[in-house]
């Protein structure tokens, strides 16, 4: 009862996060449209298709959280076949048909936005959504097997979607068809590169560091000083993205305005249901909050590497990709302080079922 509320325990940088990515994008905006050549230097070398710079930040922004997650507990959730189901339930089936419905439904004049939106339903998150779900205090290791769960079925499964909601769904419909250029090695490489690294990285660090020196000192002394890299990381690639994509932002209100309706009714519907569905199928505070934000994120770094391969870096398809961090990272950030203010009606969980991700918040925030 007189425990201070969570948001109270966060150090001031994740206190002030709305602060500080309000600030990095109006940063990136205004860079982007001040500096000349900036977006060519910026572009200048890219990993699979995606800008140097973004690359770096987002590994940096991952290995913190995946430093932190406790390997040796993966098989409690594993075994939990609800919220494996559920999750891909949310991501595979009802995410993409979701996005499909509202671009059609809200953008039935713009085919090119239309097509962006649709790609950005189908790629399904593995970066951010690690960072949403550390601050809201959700289950790090559920996180790391659903991220992994949806890696797999990213590889396998985007280039069919693509083709089924892009042509065949259409077509069946007698609709407008448009079509999508990538195959599976490429998204292969890019779960790889942005989750294979850092997953990789974080299992090192906590095998060898614990080995070397002890689980208290690992927890204690070592993640409290990488873990605000993370938010750096998160900064500084917000920073950059919108950077490279501020012109076509800022020349283009009106369009923006429009991609952003379906984009704010995508991700509070999909959040909304995840949260039912784990508050139905009593998941617990930890995992409903980690299957919420696994459906409601997407990883906008593929879309948009996707639509430039596809379609050129400045069509309407790649403004649309762009578009998605713009609605996305605001509207997850404020879903962070909605699932921390829900914490209080969730029965609190015993000793055996504590989660890390309760202990993190007393050790590394």
């Amino acid at each position: 009862m007189g425990e201070p509320p969570v948001v109270g325990r966060l150090s001031s940088l994740d206190r002030f996060l709305p602060v500080w990515i309000g600030i990095a994008m109006v940063v990136g905006l205004l860079l982007g449209r001040w500096i000349p050549g900036l977006n060519q230097a910026l572009e200048a070398v890219a990993v699979d298709g995606i800008s140097l710079p973004i690359a770096l930040g987002l590994l940096i922004m991952m290995y913190p959280v995946l430093a932190k997650v406790r390997y040796d507990r993966l098989d409690t959730v594993t075994g939990d076949r609800k919220l494996l189901v559920s999750s891909l339930v949310l991501n595979w089936l009802l995410g993409p048909a979701l996005m499909f419905a509202l671009a059609w439904l809200m953008l039935p004049d713009l085919p090119e936005y239309r097509t962006g939106l649709i790609i950005v339903g189908l790629a399904r998150c593995i970066a951010m959504v690690i960072i949403w779900n550390d601050l809201a205090c959700g289950d790090r290791e559920a996180a790391a097997v659903l991220v992994a769960l949806n890696s797999v079925f990213q590889v396998f499964m985007f280039a069919v979607l693509g083709w089924f909601y892009l042509s065949v769904l259409p077509g069946w419909l007698g609709w407008e068809q448009a079509s999508i250029d990538t195959s599976p090695w490429q998204i292969a490489k890019s779960v790889l590169i942005f989750l294979g690294i850092p997953l990789l990285a974080g299992y090192l660090s906590r095998r060898l560091g614990e080995k070397a020196k002890g689980r208290q000192w690992y927890e204690q002394s070592f993640l409290p000083k990488v873990g605000p890299w993370a938010l750096y990381g998160l900064l500084f690639t917000i920073v950059i993205l919108f950077a490279l994509q501020g012109e076509q932002i800022t020349s283009r209100p009106w369009d923006v305005a429009r991609i952003a309706l379906p984009l704010l009714a995508y991700f509070a519907i999909m959040w909304g249901g995840g949260y039912l569905t784990g508050a139905v199928l009593r998941l617990g505070y930890q995992r409903t909050t980690t299957l919420a934000f696994t459906a409601a994120g997407n990883n906008f770094e593929l879309a948009i590497a996707v639509a430039i391969a596809t379609y050129g870096a400045t069509s309407g398809q790649a403004l649309a990709g762009v578009v998605g961090p713009l609605i996305e990272v605001p509207v997850l950030v404020a879903l962070v302080y909605v699932s921390l203010a829900l914490r209080r009606f969730f029965p609190a969980p015993g000793p055996a079922q504590s989660s890390p991700s309760t202990e993190g918040i007393r050790n590394d925030r």
